[in-house]
């Protein structure tokens, strides 16, 4: 397929996906519960960073945690008591528990004692081709505090370990990307959608091998930059839209496949 009939294709995909009907079974429904900027970011990042498993599961699980925060995320990351985080102890999905919970509210605690938005822990050089270097500052900041929990190290991805980053170029999008479509959210305005890395779950590793956007052998961080150049070339300025394309054919495929 060449580039303008891929591009055609995909951006048939992308108006079919890129709307709010899109919102309900997927975990971007988390911090559309929200209006105050920080609670959108504090919830997007939980949902994200536990965006594995059913999206059933993965949006009630989301659903529980920020119940337990008594849905108001920033005040009680910011005011909360030792007592407070009682409840939280209680919190697990899957490898993801009290332990990980805990670590994170104290780590936004005090980013936000002295920073206004969650962007700031994702500094890049607006020169810069891609995000990669916010994605490394914001795993070493998040572990910078004196008694992080080495297992929680496992729930912060980052380049340097050749991952996908699949999660947090997943929260990216929907924090920087602004399309006025009602998905994602454009509250971040110091990265450009063109220095975005498209996500690369299981979905869209499929689909873009099969339409050739993908030919590396194995799937890691440089697999997602191979994606995501590759889709610079049907739109440089925001290529990370296509993520919407990918990964709904993905699931088209899976519901065919269990039909047949």
């Amino acid at each position: 397929m060449k580039d303008a009939e891929l591009k055609a294709f995909l951006d048939e995909k992308v108006d079919r996906y890129n709307q709010p009907g899109f919102i309900e079974l997927d975990p971007i429904s988390i911090p559309h519960a929200f209006t105050k900027p920080q609670d959108i970011e504090i919830a997007g990042l939980f949902a994200a960073v536990l965006a594995w498993g059913q999206r059933v599961t993965i949006v009630r699980k989301c659903q529980e945690l920020l119940s337990l925060m008594d849905n108001d995320p920033h005040q009680f990351i910011l005011h909360h008591r030792a007592r407070d985080l009682k409840a939280l102890e209680t919190f697990k999905h899957r490898t993801f528990n009290a332990t990980d919970t805990l670590y994170f509210v104290e780590f936004l605690k005090w980013f936000y004692q002295h920073h206004t938005s969650l962007e700031e822990a994702f500094v890049v050089d607006p020169r810069a081709k891609t995000i990669e270097g916010g994605l490394i500052h914001f795993h070493d900041l998040f572990f910078s505090l004196d008694d992080y929990p080495h297992r929680t190290r496992k729930h912060i991805s980052t380049p340097e370990r050749k991952s996908t980053c699949k999660r947090l170029s997943m929260y990216l999008r929907w924090m920087v990307r602004n399309d006025n479509k009602g998905v994602d959210f454009g509250l971040w305005k110091n990265i450009s959608p063109a220095q975005l890395v498209c996500p690369c779950d299981l979905h869209v590793d499929r689909v873009g091998r099969r339409l050739k956007l993908i030919r590396r052998k194995q799937t890691d961080w440089q697999t997602a930059l191979e994606l995501t150049a590759n889709l610079s070339r049907l739109d440089p300025a925001d290529p990370v839209k296509y993520d919407f394309a990918l990964f709904g054919l993905g699931i088209e495929e899976g519901r065919s496949k269990k039909k047949s």
